[in-house]
């Protein structure tokens, strides 16, 4: 008796879709679209207008994949290729799983052994930085900020003294809520860049201060919306962390021994957040046990 060969196993296959300019999309994605057994879609008419823009005729079975039905999704989808098949894994625009729909099914695939991998193109994050004129030597994805007031500045809060560029993504009828809720929390002065309609007819990159950004956004914005701010200052950094005098440092350093650090390594740590040097931190931490009574 000749027993039946197990199925080879499929795999997962996030594919980065164009912005909006159809000239790049990749040859990959042309291939995967043509041929992956399944096409799961943020947006099937979307994707159905992608491929009439691209000439193609998708070959596998088209699934529904958003935010409302991930989770079961992910589970189909992931079972699919243990049975063999290449799924195609595509959102409205850019790289799946970098705030749309994605991580579940990669989380899925990664916990019962399923190969992962992406077909890489455009990404409104990474041409957003690109294009700011800001510094993106090191930088941080922060999303979409939450629609709630309240919630929205205890994020922003969180974000004072954040050295890295930031990048949020944002619809256009909340923009100016957005940039006036920045101004309130990192000031009027922090540089930024309003990136809207990438690829398409009509992009455009504003730049300025966040206060300037905010009156420009006032009069109304059309179109996707990435937003680039620069990092904390030096200054800024010490404002948020309190660590302007000799005594805050002292403190710091205190309570940091506290938590069982060491002096050592809680002077480093200090004088990291401080931007000043571990001698300055060491002394003033010398000088405030020597005037101890």
């Amino acid at each position: 008796m000749i027993e039946a060969a197990e199925p080879t196993m499929g795999r997962i296959v996030l594919a980065a879709t164009p912005l909006g300019n159809m000239e790049d999309a990749t040859p990959r994605l042309v291939h995967l679209l043509k041929t992956a057994d399944i096409v799961a879609a943020e947006d099937t008419r979307r994707l159905r207008r992608l491929a009439s823009g691209l000439g193609l005729t998708i070959g596998g079975k088209v699934l529904s994949y958003h935010d409302a039905n991930e989770r079961e999704r992910a589970v189909e989808l992931v079972d699919a290729a243990l049975a063999g098949a290449v799924i195609a894994v595509v959102t409205d625009a850019g790289m799946p799983s970098v705030s749309d729909p994605g991580y579940r099914v990669v989380a899925e695939a990664v916990l019962r052994g399923v190969p992962v991998t992406a077909a890489p193109g455009p990404s409104a994050v990474l041409m957003a930085l690109a294009v700011s004129g800001l510094p993106v030597d090191r930088f941080c994805f922060e999303g979409f900020l939450p629609r709630k007031a309240g919630e929205r500045s205890a994020r922003i809060a969180d974000l004072v003294g954040e050295p890295r560029t930031m990048v949020f993504f944002e619809a256009p009828h909340r923009l100016e809520v957005m940039l006036q809720a920045l101004v309130a929390g990192l000031g009027a002065e922090r540089q930024g860049a309003v990136c809207r309609e990438l690829t398409k007819t009509y992009e455009e990159v504003k730049r300025g201060s966040l206060a300037e950004l905010a009156l420009w956004a006032a009069d109304g914005v059309r179109g996707e919306c990435t937003v680039v701010v620069t990092g904390a200052s030096l200054e800024e950094r010490r404002l948020a962390r309190g660590l302007i005098l000799p005594a805050d440092w002292v403190a710091e350093v205190r309570r940091l021994e506290g938590t069982g650090q060491d002096r050592k390594a809680a002077i480093a740590d200090v004088a990291r957040e401080a931007g000043i040097g571990r001698r300055e931190v060491y002394d003033a931490v010398v000088q405030a046990k020597s005037t101890q009574p």
